[in-house]
């Protein structure tokens, strides 16, 4: 049972996730997903069978733990709007895709799986953003050596809107079911892939000034050969 807090009021919702969905090349302009293909092709990354591709990840990678550990150093943190379906309706929080990026080479789905989801507890709900979603902005923050760095940022303008980004996943309204948790696509690095102390995801909402946030440190374990 993973617990999360509705933002305006801080009453509880607990919820017995059993389904985690990573949706991939979530874009709003085709172009630019083929652009990206292209540049992850030349690294030796596999294109995707169909945009957006919906990726299964085990529901116990979800946390909202304010630390994760990782094997190797070889993994990078990526800023995501996550749906959560709830018995009292669809929350939004802010998270991160966290990933292993040497396994990403050889399979996105592996790559996916091998590390947690680090999730806000704090959430807001669907029907209070929807009607203006676009909106919104997301953004992370890296520190790297002590020193917090800007990482990403930028609107969601760029990703699905929740309505088509569901009605692909094979839903006809923008409603997960209770239990179902989705993490929407993500922004451009602002540089290079890079491993980090810890992170910091944002999501603010400039129409009522309010804002999530979630920061998690990640510890890097050793490979043992």
């Amino acid at each position: 049972m993973t617990t999360f807090y509705l933002a305006e009021n801080g009453a509880p919702v607990d919820v017995d996730l059993h389904q985690l969905v990573i949706a991939g090349w979530a874009g709003r302009v085709q172009a630019a997903i083929d652009e990206h293909i292209e540049e992850l092709k030349e690294i030796g990354v596999t294109p995707p069978s169909e945009t957006p591709l919906f990726y299964r990840v085990a529901a116990n990678q979800l946390t909202v733990a304010p630390e994760i550990q990782v094997l190797g150093e070889q993994t990078s943190g990526e800023v995501e709007v996550v749906l959560i379906g709830t018995d009292q309706g669809t929350l939004v929080s802010i998270g991160s895709d966290h990933t292993d990026r040497e396994a990403e080479a050889w399979s996105v789905a592996h790559s996916k799986q091998v590390c947690a989801k680090p999730v806000g507890a704090q959430t807001w709900r669907l029907e209070q953003v929807i009607d203006h979603w676009d909106e919104l902005q997301m953004a992370s923050y890296a520190t790297i050596d002590g020193e917090e760095q800007l990482y990403q940022e930028g609107p969601v303008t760029g990703l699905l809107h929740p309505t088509e980004l569901l009605r692909s996943f094979g839903l006809d309204k923008p409603e997960l079911v209770s239990g179902q948790a989705m993490l929407c696509g993500t922004l451009p690095v602002i540089g290079e892939l890079r491993p980090a102390d810890a992170f910091r995801v944002v999501l603010k909402d400039p129409v009522t000034g309010l804002e999530l946030q979630h920061r998690y440190a990640i510890k890097t374990l050793p490979v043992i050969a």
